[in-house]
C-alpha cells in the first residue's frame, strides 16, 4: 500500500480538501484562491518528489489568513497520516537551497514532537501580491509542522545584497524549497532501516 493520505477539514471560515502521495513524481494541482499560495505549495510538491491536490475555499473576504492556515493544518495533517508508522524512513532532513541572492536553510525532524523555529528578515514588503501577507510564512511553519508533529527549523541566512531591501518573493520561495528538499530526505526509504529509526522504538 502506497503512503498516502486523504484529508478533509470543514470550518465555519474555510473548507479544505488536502490529497498527498508521500512516493509521487512532483506533480500539483492546487487552488486556495490565492495565487502566491499555490504557488508556493507546488514548490512542496515538486522540489519534495510528492504528489499534491489541494482544494480551498475560504473566507478571503476577510482576508487570507484562515485560508492559508488551515491549509498548512490540513497538509500537516496529511503527511502524518501518509508516514503512518514511519517504520523503514530516513527520519532526518536537511537542506541549503540559494535562489538567486536569497540563502535558507532548513532542517526537518519526523520526531512526533512538533516544534517549529522560524527565522527571516523584519523588513520585508508586507505583501506578495494581492493577498499573501508575508507574516503568515510563519503561521504557515508553525501549522503545519504542529499538524505533522514534527521539528522544524527554517532560517533564512541571508536575504539579500547588503543594504538593500530583501526581495520578499525570493526569500519565501525559498523557504518553500528548502523545506521541500529537506522534507524529501526525511520521508525517503532507508534501505539500511531496521525498524522506526528511534531507540525508543516508536515516533
Amino acid at each position: 500500500m502506497g503512503r498516502t493520505a486523504r484529508i478533509e477539514r470543514e470550518t465555519g471560515e474555510t473548507k479544505v480538501l488536502v490529497e498527498l502521495d508521500l512516493d509521487g513524481s512532483g506533480r500539483a494541482d492546487v487552488r486556495t484562491g490565492i495565487g502566491f499560495y499555490d504557488h508556493m505549495l507546488g514548490q512542496i510538491a515538486r522540489h519534495g518528489g510528492m504528489d499534491l491536490t489541494v482544494r480551498t475555499s475560504g473566507d478571503l473576504e476577510v482576508d487570507a489568513h484562515h485560508t492559508v492556515e488551515d491549509t498548512a493544518l490540513a497538509l500537516g495533517g496529511a503527511l502524518a497520516v501518509a508516514l503512518g508508522d514511519k517504520a523503514g524512513i530516513r527520519r532526518y532532513g536537511h537542506a541549503v537551497i540559494p535562489l538567486d541572492e536569497v540563502l535558507v536553510q532548513a532542517a526537518v525532524d519526523l520526531s512526533g514532537r512538533p516544534y517549529v523555529v522560524h527565522e527571516e528578515p523584519a523588513n520585508l514588503a508586507p505583501f506578495i501580491g494581492p493577498m499573501y501577507a508575508t507574516s503568515l510564512t510563519r503561521h504557515v511553519w508553525e501549522s503545519f509542522g504542529h499538524a505533522a508533529r514534527i521539528t522544524l527549523h527554517v532560517t533564512v541566512l541571508r536575504a539579500g545584497r547588503p543594504g538593500a531591501q530583501p526581495d520578499a518573493h525570493h526569500v519565501v520561495e525559498a523557504q518553500f524549497k528548502a523545506v521541500a528538499r529537506a522534507l524529501r530526505d526525511a520521508v525517503a526509504v532507508d534501505p539500511r532501516a531496521v525498524g522506526v529509526p528511534s531507540t525508543k522504538g516508536v515516533l
